[in-house]
């Protein structure tokens, strides 16, 4: 390029026209039943009852993974059927969300708070770590989160970390029967189709509660006026888990 501006050689009107770019396969994507997303929950309740909540956050609430770690029973509206999304956790540490539409105060179905609150009313006991594994956490410098009230902790009461939470979820997905490829993230796909497909919310509602920044986010990838949101009312999720049996109950 530096040879022909030098020798002030003619350039085409596009330069590039002729190069070949590579083809990008879309992210695979599983979208799932509420048969599926109720087996998926109920293998975890097997692995792990107390990250069982996660999937129901996921799911009926469309939160991500590092959301649904650093969502605080203080942020649970219990009478008024709302979350405050305001942070997500990475390595055990609160960090800011992903987007500035990813900041909401989120109505729930009332079929989430009960599982939030049956959650809370069992969970709440926890194990005593080793020496060992109290000064490695304390090395990485993580902070004793008992002061924090964090909804979902892992069973020595400390935030949930990525890795402890992919082996059982990968466990989880197995005993489920899904198919492999199956991600947390999908979830949140299955969150906003039900959303949309329930015919109860407009679009742009459908967005807000999505908190996708962008509308072709919404309808594009998964199928605001936050004072509309907060008055909308949600409960496409009851409905769609109203006939499972296995849902909610103990091990």
């Amino acid at each position: 390029m530096h040879y022909i501006i030098d020798e002030d050689i003619p350039l085409p009107p596009n330069i590039v026209a002729r190069i070949d770019l590579p083809e990008i396969p879309p992210q695979v994507k599983v979208a799932l039943t509420p048969r599926q997303v109720a087996a998926v929950a109920a293998a975890m309740r097997h692995v792990e009852p107390r990250y069982e909540i996660l999937i129901w956050l996921g799911a009926c609430a469309g939160l991500r993974q590092g959301e649904a770690f650093g969502l605080r029973r203080s942020q649970v509206m219990w009478e008024r059927g709302l979350l405050c999304v305001v942070e997500q956790r990475q390595h055990g540490k609160a960090v800011r969300l992903k987007t500035r539409a990813s900041y909401a105060t989120l109505p729930v179905d009332q079929f989430l708070i009960e599982q939030l609150a049956r959650h809370t009313a069992r969970s709440s006991g926890t194990e005593s770590a080793s020496s060992y594994a109290e000064h490695f956490v304390d090395q990485c410098g993580h902070t004793d989160p008992r002061g924090e009230d964090l909804i979902v902790t892992n069973r020595f009461g400390r935030p949930v970390l990525h890795s402890d939470f992919y082996r059982k979820w990968r466990r989880a997905v197995v005993l489920a029967e899904l198919p492999g490829r199956t991600r947390f993230h999908d979830l949140k796909h299955f969150y906003t189709s039900i959303l949309g497909a329930s015919g109860e919310h407009d679009p742009k509602t459908v967005q807000a509660l999505s908190r996708h920044a962008e509308f072709s986010e919404t309808w594009d990838t998964y199928a605001h006026p936050p004072l509309a949101v907060e008055a909308a009312r949600v409960t496409a999720f009851g409905a769609a888990f109203s006939n499972d049996a296995d849902v909610g109950q103990t091990a």
